[in-house]
């Protein structure tokens, strides 16, 4: 079955990893569906039953985004408030379609990665930081394939894929499909 990718990135045209990813899972339209929430809703008006189904035609879903003050883009979290109903993600009646679904993260961080240590420059690991989307996954008895992440890319506005090490970037590509793959 396919997986899922759900893209939450504002600027997707700015963006030197995620779009990178984005160029490679299309590639595969046999293996990824890939579903850009910032292009198909930019009234952020989430329609939340086609959302639904896109999920339940799915056994793993990916959400890739860059980390935004410590957290996701804001139309990713308001995707998790609408589509992850009660009576439909988790709560009573059928209410558990994400059940043995996988979910999985991957999310271009920003700094470095010894900046996010407790001896770093912001004294919580990526781990802490990502932790309510792994609490969110267990709530609505999915399992949470943890992440993967790309690191380094703080100044993104003034970042061109000539200033991003290319190797750095078909490595990440590389190792991002590997990282999907193993959530089998």
């Amino acid at each position: 079955m396919k997986t899922l990718v759900i893209v939450a990135h504002p600027d997707i045209e700015t963006s030197v990893i995620n779009k990178a990813w984005l160029a490679e899972l299309r590639k595969y339209p046999e293996l990824y569906t890939v579903h850009e929430l910032y292009n198909v809703y930019p009234d952020w008006q989430i329609d939340v039953a086609q959302e639904q189904k896109l999920i339940e035609a799915h056994e793993k879903i990916v959400l890739q985004f860059p980390v935004f003050w410590f957290s996701s883009p804001p139309l990713l979290k308001k995707w998790l408030d609408d589509v992850l109903t009660y009576g439909w993600a988790y709560g009573s009646g059928s209410g558990y379609k994400m059940q043995n679904r996988k979910v999985a993260l991957a999310v271009t961080a920003g700094i470095k990665e010894q900046d996010y240590s407790s001896t770093g420059r912001y004294k919580y690991s990526l781990d802490e930081i990502l932790l309510p989307f792994e609490i969110t996954t267990n709530y609505v008895n999915a399992t949470y394939g943890s992440y993967y992440a790309f690191y380094g890319t703080e100044s993104a506005s003034d970042v061109t894929a000539e200033q991003v090490n290319n190797n750095e970037v078909a490595r990440s590509v590389v190792e991002y499909r590997s990282f999907i793959a193993a959530l089998d």
